[in-house]
């Protein structure tokens, strides 16, 4: 098996700055593309305004990693309380004394100039924080993770296109041939980790999780799909519905995915400043989890568990591990997965048969994030770490887990253990979702 990335002492250092100079190139390339009006512009009130973000990438990086681990004296302590995500909700952020664009770049490029140099000097041992530099890795998925939320409010930005990609591949040439579902034997397996150097507090720690057997979809619901529910009542039907998310359907007069409208006799959907057809062999995006719920309880499937989604991308019947992906324990490559933002949207269903997992499961990480029907709970003998907003503060019934990552998360902050969560009526996020069902015990 290949060493997870952090082994070797030289390892976690060029891991570390590859990573760091990765986050902060897409960063700018996020930052530089529209004016300074549109950056200052809170272009909806679900997000902040783009220079927020980039500035808040800076503050955070300064205090974890000039003051926490190099020991350092604060740079600007008076911007803690304007860039605390917990002080200000989203749709205030505007009214804050915001640093203006152009300093605001300069604070990011300041504070990475001189993390760069501890970077090179500071041991990758001696506490939890600098173990395989964890602290480093840590910073650059949260840079990483503000890169994709502003590539959202990119995506809900009216105007011209400013973001460009090359298409993704096709899908497979055996791809119409897949089952639609695949059995994943009841059992045991191994949840979580407890090894993975860069993994978040809520993956940890690894432990036994037993699941019934079940059948899970070998591909996520298409845009094909997803139509013939709504072509058949699936917005005006209560029966599918669960009553919070009725709700929300009459409240907000839902129809269709966000994005989407119907243009003539057929639907389009708008995608980063570009109107385009819905193209029918996509992955499903934009939908929340009160949709993918309806459209499963139509039909008659189930969203999976969080337990069975990994159980499904992890486990290994051969040899009864858990792999860090579904294809195995080396980092995606653009042969695996439609990740770090290299495509403005998801590759066709049933493409990446390099990425599939034992049981040929397709498209399991990339692409779409994947509703799952569990709600956002610690695991067993979970411990905040280190600081109890990342994941302790939001662990409870109101949010729903989300697996696998999208085209817009990065490879450093996705893997098979990595979880996301999110308000079940969350729409502008870049989430998915497939179906599964129960087996009977053989």
């Amino acid at each position: 098996m290949r060493p997870a990335p952090g082994s070797g002492p030289a390892a976690p250092r060029e891991r570390a700055a590859s990573a760091l100079l990765a986050a902060r190139a897409r960063t700018r390339a996020l930052t530089t593309c529209v004016d300074e009006r549109e950056l200052v512009a809170q272009h909806s009130p679900l997000m902040s305004p783009l220079v927020w973000d980039l500035a808040h990438i800076g503050n955070q990086e300064e205090q974890w990693l000039w003051r926490a681990v190099a020991g350092q004296e604060a740079l600007r302590p008076e911007l803690d309380p304007v860039y605390d995500a917990f002080g200000h909700p989203r749709a205030e952020r505007p009214s804050l004394p915001l640093l203006p664009p152009r300093e605001a770049h300069a604070y990011a490029a300041d504070v990475r100039g001189r993390v760069l140099d501890v970077l090179e000097r500071v041991p990758m041992e001696g506490g939890p924080l600098l173990a395989d530099g964890f602290a480093f890795g840590m910073i650059a998925q949260h840079e990483q993770q503000h890169d994709e939320t502003m590539l959202i409010t990119h995506q809900l930005r009216s105007g011209p296109a400013a973001l460009t990609a090359p298409e993704p591949p096709l899908a497979a040439p055996d791809a119409a041939l897949l089952p639609a579902e695949v059995l994943v034997e009841g059992g045991p397996f191994t949840m979580g980790t407890s090894t993975e150097p860069w993994a978040l507090d809520n993956e940890r720690p690894a432990h036994p999780r037993l699941v019934a057997p079940f059948f899970i979809d070998t591909l996520p619901v298409s845009n094909d799909a997803y139509l013939r529910f709504i072509e058949d009542g699936g917005y005006t039907d209560p029966r599918w519905w669960r009553p919070e998310g009725w709700e929300q359907v009459r409240r907000h007069s839902l129809s269709a995915p966000l994005f989407w409208r119907r243009e003539g006799g057929s639907w389009v959907r708008r995608r980063f400043g570009v109107t385009e057809p819905v193209p029918p062999g996509e992955p499903v995006l934009h939908v929340g989890w009160y949709e993918a719920a309806a459209y499963a309880a139509w039909a008659g499937r189930r969203l999976p568990t969080e337990a069975e989604w990994e159980k499904a991308a992890r486990h290994d019947p051969a040899s009864g591990r858990s792999r860090r992906y579904p294809w195995g324990d080396d980092d995606p490559t653009p042969e695996h997965a439609n990740l770090g933002q290299r495509h403005l949207r998801p590759a066709p269903v049933g493409a990446y048969a390099r990425g599939a997992s034992p049981l040929g499961v397709r498209q399991l990480i990339g692409d779409v994030w994947e509703w799952t029907a569990s709600d956002f709970l610690p695991y067993p003998g979970f411990r905040a770490f280190p600081y109890r907003e990342y994941s302790e503060v939001f662990f409870g019934d109101g949010y729903k887990v989300l697996r696998g990552g999208s085209f817009a998360v990065d490879p450093v902050a996705c893997r098979g253990t990595f979880r996301n969560w999110d308000l079940p009526v969350r729409r502008q996020i870049f989430s998915g979702f497939r179906t599964a069902r129960d087996a009977e015990p053989a």
